[in-house]
């Protein structure tokens, strides 16, 4: 039982990381059928909706996972179906990111009175509502756990220390960003 425990620590604070990312799907979806419904939507929602997503479901918790995760699992003789799966993982990242692309492009234009930008709003909300439940599956139930028997206590220590550091420094890089565009007018 200690060692099972043990082989979870990791991959804990990521699966936590989740079930806040899970309770965006609602609200999405609530959003989604307003557009289909009522040929409208709330673009301060959308707003916040992409900050989330890019943020904190992109920048901290993808961040984690390609930059620690990911990487340190290069260093080790993952099984195939691992580097598949891991595969699978980083091309579901870049498609979360295009549909957040698409979605702030979107909204943009709907901001600016071009209603036939609604469709592509549908479009892109309906994608990250695909994406994400299934993308998270595919972690908690088929890799995270699985890959920590590559690690061993100390390395998954380091994991944790590294995830701690990593979640320290985003709250700044974010303000800075947001500081140098309030500075440039954009």
């Amino acid at each position: 039982m200690k060692k099972e425990k043990e082989n979870i620590l990791p991959a804990g604070p990521l699966m936590i990381e989740h079930r806040l990312i899970e309770r965006m799907i609602e609200p999405a979806r609530r959003q989604l059928e307003n557009v289909r419904k009522n040929k409208k939507t709330d673009t301060d929602f959308l707003e916040n909706l992409i900050d989330f997503i890019s943020i904190y479901a992109d920048k901290c918790h993808h961040g984690k996972e390609e930059d620690i995760l990911f990487e340190r699992l290069k260093e080790k003789p993952t099984s195939e179906e691992h580097t598949k799966i891991m595969g699978k993982l980083l091309s579901d990242h870049m498609h979360g990111r295009e549909l957040v692309a698409d979605l702030r492009e979107a909204v943009k234009k709907y901001r600016e009175g071009q209603s036939d930008s609604l469709s592509d709003i549908g479009r892109s909300l309906e994608g990250l509502i695909k994406l994400y439940p299934q993308h998270i599956d595919k972690e908690d139930n088929h890799f995270f756990l699985p890959v920590m028997e590559y690690f061993d206590k100390k390395e998954q220590d380091d994991m944790l220390a590294q995830f701690k550091e990593f979640d320290k420094t985003l709250i700044h890089e974010k303000y800075k960003e947001v500081m140098e565009r309030m500075e440039s007018g954009t």
